[in-house]
């Protein structure tokens, strides 16, 4: 009676979260992933890594289940799915994580909220409610009150408030769903009103917090409905308890199929969070900004000028020792499954050129309620020293390569992003010998760099100093202003790349092996870098041919993860991947028409 068929584990499925949790909903409106009490946190609900009956997951089983249609409410975070059976009817869950203002402050709670409907006929369903505790070792030991139950863990109970009936739900037996149902799970927590009134207002102003919250972005003509979505899902990578930015909502989906390739990405990586904070200040969303500096001056002040990590907890946490779950067999049954990240262990010198290019437009910024000035400008001062003390020095460059130490050219070129970047701060706050201090050092670093990456042999800047193998990365030269795009050494490095990187509009990282061999798939930020360094060299036309084939392989919802694979279209990598979504962005601004053109 409890058998079921459970479809394979995908990436088409949806985000819902408020800031504070996350949790994705697959296209049979089956929750398949939430860690709680964090992004980081315990996965709750596993069955994207876990697809065997011991997989942990919330799904709404139609009888005769025959076909579902999903989307947002438009300019939302709220998620609708649709389920019909053999016969036409129908049911509709609306799923979302509360996320508006009250009495004078952002109400976010760790509260899951599901509400389900009859669409047409008398539809029969099921509840299969399973979650699990302690990476999926525990099942939950249940008990049950009037409206609700308790799942217990060994730390934690999750509690779900329901109007629907407890005896079927607890038996997982097909009834009729003959009224609207309400189900909110989050803390063990009594209700302060009735069931159906919570989650009918929950709704309500999560969908007007949000559609407001949109309404206030600065979009371009085109595209507009790919911007906001990503948009939506960048804020969602938000811990806005600390200010924290994670790179991703999941761990240990592979980068291809097979590879070994799995990490978790459930952290801050400066490096990303920079990338999110650029992309939404592009578009007037400056208060994500103004959050992730809480974060990271932090981190700028506990490393005293010192040694920074490329990356870290989202509670400021160093030590993320990285492990290997044996009894979850992974996307797919595509293993290992990995918690925590070894990166934090390493040297990656660009680190120092990313924290002072995010506080950057602080400084410049009128619109801010917390305006940088010269307190943060001397904290910055000492990550600049770092910067060009190590900038000729050996890391583990961007791609944060296990085995290889090289003077890395995107390493060096971030410290001299720092070191300009200080110049003109200081030209903002009226500090004309910071001004020159500074700009000494960046016109040092950049002087190596056109002279040291070069590659006579391969016409191109090369990945290191001295090198000869190509990186992506060589195309953020001209993003972030060290070189002109139309120099012909960077035209020829554009060239270069697109021979060797790119199978069609799809670009590799680098041609180098590293660890685990060639990269197999495409990394999708890099074909986003070049969409822009095409734009910049006045090749529109094919960047926009780019951005569109891009656009058609985003999911039914449209979100991307890490990567793609150039020969079956398919998605691979952590999701949604924060860089991937960024490049949406990135590359409408860039590319879309003027608004002066239609108004």
């Amino acid at each position: 009676m409890n058998a079921r068929t459970i479809a394979p584990p995908s990436l088409q499925v949806g985000m819902i979260g408020n800031c504070a949790f996350s949790a994705l909903v697959d296209r049979q409106a089956r929750i398949v992933w939430c860690c709680l009490p964090r992004f980081d946190g315990d996965p709750v609900f596993n069955a994207l890594l876990d697809p065997s009956e011991n997989g942990a997951d919330w799904g709404f089983e139609l009888e005769d289940f025959e076909r579902s249609e999903q989307e947002y409410e438009p300019n939302t975070a709220v998620l609708r799915t649709r389920l019909y059976d053999r016969r036409g009817q129908g049911i509709e869950v609306t799923d979302f994580a509360p996320r508006f203002w009250s009495r004078g402050r952002m109400f976010r709670p760790l509260t899951l909220v599901r509400r389900v409907k009859v669409l047409q006929g008398s539809p029969r369903m099921r509840v299969w409610l399973q979650p699990r505790f302690d990476w999926g070792k525990f099942p939950a030991q249940v008990t049950q009150g009037s409206t609700h139950i308790r799942y217990v863990g060994p730390g934690a109970t999750l509690r779900v408030n329901t109007d629907a009936p407890i005896s079927y739900i607890l038996s997982r037996t097909f009834f009729v769903v003959d009224r609207p149902m309400n189900f909110i799970m989050g803390p063990d927590e009594t209700l302060a009103s009735g069931i159906e009134d919570t989650a009918r207002l929950f709704e309500q102003e999560t969908v007007s917090y949000w559609r407001s919250w949109s309404r206030a972005l600065a979009l371009p003509l085109e595209w507009q409905d790919a911007v906001i979505r990503a948009a939506i899902t960048l804020k969602l990578s938000l811990f806005e308890d600390t200010g924290a930015i994670v790179a991703a909502m999941t761990t240990s989906i592979p980068e291809a199929p097979g590879s070994g390739r799995n990490w978790d990405y459930r952290y801050c990586w400066l490096r990303d969070a920079f990338f999110v904070v650029r992309a939404l200040n592009s578009i007037s969303e400056v208060a994500t900004m103004e959050e992730y500096l809480r974060w990271l001056m932090n981190i700028v002040i506990r490393s005293g000028g010192g040694h920074v990590q490329p990356l870290y907890g989202i509670g400021q946490e160093e030590r993320l020792p990285e492990a290997i779950l044996e009894h979850l067999p992974g996307y797919r049954g595509m293993g290992p499954v990995r918690v925590g990240n070894q990166a934090q262990e390493h040297f990656q010198h660009d680190v120092y050129g990313n924290i002072i290019l995010a506080a950057a437009q602080a400084f410049h910024d009128h619109r801010l309620l917390r305006r940088a000035g010269r307190a943060e400008f001397v904290h910055l001062e000492a990550v600049g020293e770092q910067a060009f003390k190590i900038y000729d020095s050996p890391d583990a460059g961007m791609w944060e390569l296990r085995t290889r130490s090289r003077i890395h050219t995107s390493s060096a070129l971030m410290s001299w992003v720092a070191c300009d970047r200080l110049a003109k701060v200081a030209a903002s706050l009226g500090l004309p010998e910071r001004i020159r201090y500074w700009r000494e050092r960046a016109d040092t670093i950049r002087n190596r760099i056109l002279k040291e990456s070069w590659s006579e042999e391969r016409q191109a800047f090369a990945e290191s100093f001295g090198g000869r193998d190509l990186d992506a990365s060589a195309l953020l030269m001209a993003e972030v202003n060290m070189i002109d795009p139309n120099d012909s050494r960077f035209i020829a490095t554009v060239d270069a790349l697109e021979r060797s990187l790119c199978d069609g509009p799809f670009m590799r990282r680098y041609e180098a092996a590293d660890d685990f061999g060639k990269p197999e798939t495409s990394f999708n930020v890099c074909t986003f870098w070049r969409i822009d360094a095409l734009a910049r060299i006045g090749r529109k036309a094919q960047a926009r041919e780019i951005f569109e084939v891009m656009l058609k392989h985003r999911n039914h919802l449209g979100m991307l993860s890490e990567d793609i694979h150039p020969i079956t279209g398919e998605m691979w990598g952590n999701f949604p991947q924060t860089y991937s979504m960024v490049g949406t962005i990135n590359a409408a601004v860039r590319l879309s028409a003027s608004w002066d053109s239609v108004i």
